[in-house]
């Protein structure tokens, strides 16, 4: 089989199982481990999937720039975002994360909805400026200009001084195994922080989010509580419901 053949034997699998192991793939292409190994590194050095010990698995299917990731899934975070305010009482500190599933559930808010939030999202503090009943703390720092989102020191010690009732993570992996990870290094440490600040995690999560891995860690996945998605029901939660996880 020529090497093409197998790579996109091996993208097919990836995308019908949600992982390929190694020893499974030399038996079906009838190729040594060292062969499969070098072809699975070959398809993450080109962005198509993330190795992990043994195999690969997806990776996530995020696009890069904040107005791209405004409109891809819209519906299906207005849906998420609707029933993350469910979740949200009069009175509470709350963190909101940067990104467009954290960014609809803001946009949500009742005009008699009482809140403190701190973010560091530039454009969540745009939307929540004129909101009456919310007081509004800003994480500044360095913007990120592609997630319109700050990074670095600044945001890092203003959550360690922080203790939330909730916060939103918006995330754009999440795996049973590797747990919850993110493309960017400085953006991770802010979300890890952000974890560590609060008495109750909550991830906003489109399914297709599901099973995938990026470079970077932000936690475990037994460090979040409720996975707030767009199809619930789908079997692809179940492993995540047996960790102990809540699902929405």
């Amino acid at each position: 089989m020529l090497k093409e053949e197998r790579l996109d034997y091996i993208l097919k699998k990836l995308r019908t199982d949600q992982k390929v192991l190694q020893a499974e793939l030399s038996n079906d292409l009838r190729v040594s481990e060292d062969t499969v190994r070098r072809d699975l590194e070959s398809l993450a050095q080109n962005g198509l999937l993330i190795k992990v010990r043994g195999g690969a698995i997806p990776h996530s299917p995020n696009p890069y720039s904040f107005k791209e990731r405004i409109v891809f899934h819209e519906d299906d975070k207005k849906t998420i975002a609707r029933k993350a305010l469910s979740l949200i009482e009069n009175g509470q500190t709350i963190i909101l994360d940067g990104g467009t599933s954290t960014l609809s559930l803001a946009k949500l808010f009742p005009l008699n909805l009482q809140l403190r939030v701190i973010t560091n999202s530039a454009p969540i503090v745009m939307q929540l400026m004129e909101h009456p009943a919310v007081e509004v703390i800003f994480a500044g720092g360095r913007i990120v200009k592609d997630s319109q989102t700050v990074v670095g020191i600044e945001p890092i010690r203003m959550f360690q001084r922080v203790r939330a009732d909730l916060s939103f993570l918006g995330v754009c992996s999440l795996h049973t195994a590797v747990g919850v990870t993110g493309p960017d290094l400085e953006e991770t440490a802010v979300k890890s922080t952000i974890v560590a600040a609060s008495s109750r995690v909550i991830a906003l999560a489109t399914s297709d989010k599901m099973g995938t891995a990026e470079h970077f860690k932000i936690c475990e996945i037994t460090d979040i509580d409720t996975i707030v998605t767009d199809q619930p029901e789908d079997d692809i939660f179940i492993p995540y419901r047996q960790m102990g996880l809540q699902v929405l």
